[in-house]
């Protein structure tokens, strides 16, 4: 526990994990969550058990390529030092990449200034063992160039009431989305957005959505009217959550190395 009038160190931790095992990022009464592994970790390493500020929220079983974090303390130990001692202790799931001091005002979810996304389907015929838990497996052929196309209209500043789950408490539902386009890499069919923020199953949400549209369950061209109409029931199905990964997260650059 962190007190006043003492030298505290902040630091930024950044790890990948595999999200299959965990139900999200926050910590969960009834279930193991990222957050509550890494406290674990660092309680074991600096003998205290700490807060560890993340980044945003994420579901169960998704994962995440870059994910910051960060940890305040009174415990003081070379970063370098501290990141080689919490994997020595982390499951295999989960790895700090990188640990450095930041000054102590900087907090991991209110200095972020944008987040990308990725969001993977396997397109092949038959299932990949390798990608169980990876991927949203889809056998039947994509039309890639369709769904990136319709993926444009999400570009701007919109409220994205009709793309984010009703359990959501915020308020505010505009955000900016700067990228949004499908790619195909080998069996993979890859939808990346990058945006200021993402509400509450946002982007599982959009990809539904192109889905849907893809088969004729929304009329291609729709989405701009069901932006506009900020009303759930009019888009997409929320699609599952083994093929999202928040891939990066971006700061200021007076916190970049």
């Amino acid at each position: 526990m962190v007190s006043h009038g003492v030298d505290v160190k902040n630091y930024l931790l950044t790890l990948r994990f595999d999200g299959t095992n965990y139900h999200g990022w926050q910590v969960q009464k009834n279930a193991v969550s990222v957050q509550e592994t890494l406290q674990n970790a660092v309680e074991r390493i600096l003998g205290i058990r700490e807060n560890v500020i993340g980044c945003s929220r994420t579901d169960a079983q998704v994962h995440a390529n870059m994910f910051c974090c960060n940890l305040r303390t009174e415990k003081e130990m070379p970063p370098q030092k501290l990141q080689t001692a919490l994997n020595a202790v982390l499951p295999r799931d989960i790895a700090v990449t990188a640990c450095r001091e930041v000054p102590l005002a900087f907090h991991a979810r209110y200095d972020c200034t944008g987040k990308t996304y990725r969001y993977c389907i396997l397109n092949s015929a038959v299932r990949d063992p390798f990608y169980e838990n990876r991927a949203y497996h889809i056998p039947r052929a994509l039309d890639v160039a369709l769904l990136n196309a319709q993926a444009q209209d999400f570009l701007g500043v919109h409220d994205f009431s009709a793309f984010c789950a009703s359990k959501s408490e915020v308020e505010d539902k505009v955000r900016e989305i700067r990228r949004a386009d499908v790619q195909k890499n080998g069996d993979l069919v890859i939808f990346t957005t990058e945006g200021n923020g993402f509400l509450y199953h946002m982007v599982r949400i959009m990809v539904g959505t192109l889905l849907d549209i893809h088969d004729g369950v929304l009329e291609q061209d729709s989405i701009p009217a069901i932006l506009e109409s900020r009303d759930r029931t009019g888009a997409g199905v929320t699609a599952p959550p083994q093929g999202l990964y928040l891939d990066r997260v971006a700061y200021p650059p007076v916190y970049s190395k």
